[in-house]
């Protein structure tokens, strides 16, 4: 397929609303790799490298060992589409957090033709791809309704689930993404009438936690659910209403949405495959 084709089916089938990001800054290193699109926008076509797109990975971040996976199938004319256009880790500084691409991996991924696409907001809104609505599936959680204003996005999702304890679907989420997953456990055990409320990666919002109390929901199963300087007040606001809080990881939480990406793209008749990262413990 025509790299072009591709990128303009990306915008046509993800973009129907006015998302507004700001991931882009002038002081990145690898600003001269980055294309003009992504410069104006934070979405979309981040690095223009490919004029065919035989084969599309996906991933949640572009880390070192994502990026060196793919370049170690040896392959060429291809595309890696991502959710987030920068590496997530949290163990280094819980101050940063997001961290840019090493440069001497983009020169392979130019080399061998290679493009990056990247979108964030688009694949949060729900859809049949999205983040929420993915991790709810994979969770068992029946869906019910979507919700939340996240930039433009509705990132949020309420359902129901057969679990009847918080405790049981804790132990339900850390069996889905295989490894521990943290409950913070400031209401009552019993889930009420089985409704949760899921956010997948950085839910955990002072705006979405207001609408499930709003709608007497008190679980919320979220991806970052670290209770540090920058989480201390939603973490009050759900303590003082006795939601329980449920956290998967950055990198669990959203990882369903790629995996559902590599859907798309088959439909449109390209090789897909995902490509796996790390959780980062330190998001608990």
């Amino acid at each position: 397929m025509k790299a072009t084709q591709l990128y303009n089916q990306l915008e046509k089938d993800f973009v129907k609303l006015d998302f507004t990001e700001d991931w882009y800054e002038d002081n990145w290193k690898t600003k001269d790799y980055i294309c003009d699109n992504f410069k104006q926008r934070s979405m979309g076509l981040l690095c223009d490298f490919a004029e065919e797109v035989n084969k599309v990975y996906t991933a949640v971040f572009p880390s070192n060992a994502v990026l060196t996976n793919i370049l170690d199938d040896g392959i060429t004319d291809a595309m890696l589409f991502l959710h987030h256009p920068l590496d997530w880790d949290l163990s280094k500084n819980p101050s940063i957090a997001f961290y840019e691409m090493d440069i001497e991996l983009l020169d392979k991924l130019k080399a061998n033709r290679i493009s990056l696409f990247n979108f964030h907001l688009p694949l949060d809104n729900f859809s049949e791809y999205s983040t929420s609505k993915t991790l709810a599936e994979a969770l068992g959680i029946k869906i019910e309704a979507s919700f939340g204003d996240y930039n433009g996005a509705a990132c949020g999702i309420i359902g129901t689930t057969e679990c009847k304890t918080v405790h049981e679907l804790n132990e339900k989420y850390s069996r889905i993404v295989g490894h521990k997953t943290k409950l913070y456990k400031y209401g009552d055990d019993i889930i009420k009438d089985g409704k949760v409320g899921v956010c997948a990666g950085g839910g955990n919002d002072m705006e979405i936690v207001s609408k499930l109390i709003a709608n007497n929901i008190n679980v919320h199963v979220v991806g970052l659910s670290v209770n540090n300087n920058y989480s201390a007040e939603v973490h009050s606001l759900e303590k003082k209403n006795n939601v329980n809080l449920l956290g998967g990881t950055h990198y669990s939480s959203e990882k369903y949405a790629c995996i559902a990406m590599c859907r798309y793209f088959e439909k449109l008749g390209l090789k897909s495959e995902f490509i796996h990262g790390s959780p980062c413990l330190e998001d608990l």
